[in-house]
């Protein structure tokens, strides 16, 4: 069974950091485009990035200069490291790929999701 896996959310104080990571797991060739969502209480699910497989990023405006997202081609892998967070960006993270699966079939994925808070 094809799963994204991830970890590193937590507690945090306001000017923190915290490193997401997500695993791909199960029967895949491979991913392609990767990236982070989150979902503030009340709010929808908003991009904060994503990576291209030959390592094009792009951010929201809201945490550029202030996140990074990178990625592990021969482990699936993608990573947000989150500097200077502040409290608005507390939310539930989720990890989001395109995976081609062994038969050859590119799917879209989500996580479960991270609970990230930054709080004093």
């Amino acid at each position: 069974q094809v799963q994204l896996v991830e970890s590193g959310g937590g507690l945090v104080q306001p000017g923190g950091s915290l490193r997401l990571s997500c695993a791909a797991s199960g029967m895949i060739l491979g991913a392609e485009t990767m990236g982070w969502y989150r979902q503030a209480p009340g709010k929808e699910r908003e991009l904060v990035g994503s990576i291209s497989r030959g390592g094009f990023s792009k951010y929201a405006d809201s945490v550029m200069g202030r996140f990074t997202i990178s990625r592990d081609n021969a482990k699936n892998s993608v990573f947000l490291q989150m500097n200077s967070l502040k409290p608005e960006d507390t939310a539930v993270y989720y990890c989001n790929a395109d995976l081609l699966d062994n038969g050859s079939r590119l799917k879209n994925y989500w996580g479960q999701g991270t609970q990230v808070t930054v709080s004093s």
